[in-house]
């Protein structure tokens, strides 16, 4: 197995925007390698400031490392990385559950039973 195999995933800094060099120093990939993706993976466009410089946003880094992971651990070819991000995109996000009121989870009064509770505790620091 190869070194780059066995490497974790990169803790990504708290950013609003990452230069190329950056983002190129964080996936262990030189910056050429990060311009060819743009090129071959329609779903990564980094904004551009006025000087003509890469902005990856935090969403980037992450769909660069996801791209990584396919191309480099699980060897897929470029577009069969291309493809599974592409049904990625299309599958059904899953839903989220309903916020609950705190009388569905307590009952209607919850503090009755905590002030029981907390009274059964202090009995037994005594």
């Amino acid at each position: 197995m190869t070194d780059f195999a066995l490497q974790p995933a990169p803790e990504i800094p708290d950013k609003l925007y990452f230069k190329i060099g950056e983002v190129s120093e964080l996936l262990g990939v030189e910056p050429y390698v990060l311009r060819y993706w743009e090129s071959e993976f329609p779903v990564l466009s980094p904004k551009k400031s006025g000087t003509g410089h890469r902005l990856y946003r935090r969403k980037d880094v992450e769909l660069l490392l996801r791209i990584k992971h396919l191309l480099y651990e699980k060897r897929f070819t470029i577009e069969g990385a291309r493809q599974t991000l592409q049904a990625e995109a299309k599958a059904p996000k899953p839903q989220r559950l309903p916020k609950r009121t705190q009388a569905e989870l307590f009952g209607e009064d919850p503090l009755p039973e905590i002030r029981r509770e907390l009274r059964e505790i202090l009995l037994l620091l005594k």
